[in-house]
């Protein structure tokens, strides 16, 4: 796998989150990552600073990734839902020099976010190239890490 990140860039905080962004209708937004082709994600991102509340981190993720502003009319603040799930998985190697030496594991927030049916959105071209709204198994099996197919699969507990 390419690498993706700036060589000028401080260490990265092992502390992330991961958006299911879904729709009512439980299809799920997948993107293909830009330096990985055949590689499709949910949102996700690391804490710009140790302190970032995991919420502001999700909130300003889903903004850069694909243009949709959590906590405006369209998408009110409490679609934002926090899961209550953390995944606590090992770094993949190709991707452990964007961290401080030593560390090999990241822990993951995972949080859902309902948007209305048809809402528009703008990628942030650097980090994907394409984008799809899947029902919500097919959007699990697409995606190339197992914690964000996981996260998928649980939408059902969260909006049952």
């Amino acid at each position: 796998m390419p690498d993706d990140t700036p060589a000028d860039r401080p260490p990265k905080i092992p502390e992330s989150v991961l958006v299911v962004i879904h729709d009512p209708a439980w299809r799920v937004l997948v993107m293909e990552r830009a330096a990985n082709p055949g590689f499709w994600q949910s949102v996700t991102g690391s804490k710009d600073f140790v302190g970032e509340d995991p919420r502001d981190t999700a909130v300003r993720e889903v903004a850069e990734e694909t243009g949709i502003v959590v906590g405006s009319p369209a998408v009110p603040a409490e679609a934002l839902q926090d899961w209550g799930m953390e995944n606590v998985y090992e770094i993949y190697p190709v991707w452990r020099h964007r961290y401080a030496p030593g560390v090999t594991h990241n822990t993951e927030h995972v949080f859902g976010l309902c948007v209305p049916e048809g809402t528009p959105v703008t990628l942030a071209p650097r980090e994907h190239t394409r984008h799809d709204w899947l029902p919500w198994r097919e959007a699990a099996d697409r995606c190339f890490s197992p914690s964000n197919a996981a996260a998928i699969l649980q939408l059902p507990r969260f909006l049952a």
